[in-house]
This record gives structure tokens, sequence and C-alpha cells, in this order.
């Protein structure tokens, strides 16, 4: 199966208003002028660039149908989301995993133009309705030799997103920042390999593990910005097979992982 069948996921049309940049996400980006890549890996790039380019889009929304004052500040935990995609299942690297839409730089690209081209490939978002403001820090991904780029963005135009690549992606999150920060919902990942690191548990069941570079990325932008509480890490969670299920070349290539973290 190289994917599902999603209904459309989202409200409203690019001929919609733009709504303003919301209080709420001021403090992210603020972050983004202050931000080194220490404080989201222990991995840069080699200086000799000899890293691939590639450029992810981190896109923040307001949940469909939520009345909050855009000037309030907290407004994030009753509106925000984060837009993810969990890859196809059957895909030789990273099955199943959850990530930020995103890819290599093709020629001629820069990085905001590469994460919303990947961004209109994967889920079909417009890259009209997208106010890009800013970008994290250059994080290096060894195993494939990487240099990734998370661009930012606001989903100024409320708009539908639909599985567009179903051989890439396998479905579709609006992650409620509410819910990423909730303890109930964190756990500790425990690879095979001996790997272990913050994940999240998402989706309408909260049964798809979030983990590994996109989850490494989330943990540390959340506990920058101070919005993280405190959860148990003791409390772990295993990975479903088809997440497991690489050839055994990409399991030795990928040892895992992009962002590591200490509990």
């Amino acid at each position: 199966m190289s994917g599902v069948e999603s209904p459309v996921v989202g409200p409203g049309g690019a001929d919609e208003a733009a709504q303003p940049f919301p209080a709420w996400l001021e403090p992210v980006r603020t972050a983004t002028e202050r931000m080194a890549a220490a404080d989201l890996t222990r991995y840069v790039p080699p200086a000799d660039g000899s890293a691939r380019p590639g450029a992810v889009l981190m896109l923040f929304g307001e949940r469909a149908g939520a009345d909050v004052d855009p000037a309030d500040p907290l407004a994030w935990r009753e509106a925000g989301e984060l837009l993810l995609t969990e890859r196809a299942h059957d895909m030789r690297s990273h099955p199943g995993q959850v990530s930020f839409p995103g890819g290599s730089l093709d020629p001629g690209e820069g990085v905001e133009e590469a994460a919303l081209r990947e961004a209109q490939e994967e889920v079909g978002l417009d890259p009209g309705c997208v106010q890009v403001f800013g970008r994290l820090p250059e994080l290096w991904l060894p195993p494939s030799n990487f240099a990734v780029t998370p661009v930012l963005g606001w989903w100024a135009v409320p708009s539908r997103v639909r599985i567009a690549s179903e051989g890439e992606v396998h479905a579709i999150h609006r992650a409620p920042l509410a819910e990423l920060v909730d303890p109930e919902h964190r756990r500790t990942v425990v690879h095979p390999s001996g790997y272990r690191g913050p994940g999240f548990l998402i989706g309408d069941d909260h049964d798809v593990v979030l983990w590994g570079f996109t989850g490494g990325i989330v943990a540390r932008l959340l506990d920058f910005l101070g919005w993280a509480e405190p959860w148990d890490t003791s409390r772990e969670a295993g990975l479903p097979d088809y997440m497991l299920a690489a050839d055994e070349a990409t399991r030795r290539r990928s040892r895992l992982l992009d962002i590591e973290d200490d509990l």
C-alpha cells in the first residue's frame, strides 16, 4: 500500500482573507533570531560545504473555528497547531515516520522556495496562503549528509490540504500545540538500536509516534520557548513494525538519528 485515501484536511481556500500574524507566534519569530544550531542539535553541517542542501516547512496555523483574539499571546494553547505529514508506510527510507513537508533544493532554489514547493507537491498546500516569517539554523543529518534548514511559516490564509503524493505521504496531521505540550502525550521513544529520544503521541487516537529528527526539533523548540511542560521521561514508547521495515542497507546507514536528546 503506497498510502491511504484521505479526505481534504482543513477549511477555507485561497480566496479567503489573510489572517493577521498572531501575537502567540511572536515568541517563535523572536526565537529564530536568537537560536543557534546547538540549541537544537549537536550536529552542524561540515564546514567544507559538502552536505546536500535541503529544507522543511514548519507551518503554524490555527484550529478551524477557533475564536481567539489575535492579540492574545497565550492563544496558542487554544488554537495553535502544526502541520505534519506521515510518510508512506512502504518507503525504503524511514517508512511511516512523521515529518515536516520538505526535501532537496532544486538548482537555483532558495530554502524558502524549496520548502513551499515540497509542501505543495506533498500535501497540495497553496504557497500563496503562507507567510514565511523566519528560519531555524541549518541542521545536519549525518547518515544522509543533508544540511536541512527548517523554514517557519504562518498559515495566513486558511486553506485545504490533501495527500497530493501517495508515494510519499500516508496521512496528514494538524497537531494542536496544546496536545504537543500535554505531558500525557509525551514519551521517551526507544528504538531497537538502543536510541532513546523525545517523542510525542499524535493523531486523533494519539497512536502515531512523532520522534527522530522532527520530534527532536519540536521538543527543543518547545523547550526554548518555555512552552514545554514537565513530563515523565520514564514513560516509554516503542515503534510500530512498519517503521522498522526499512531494508537492511537503510537501517545500517541510519544509526539513528539526526537529533538526539539526553534524557
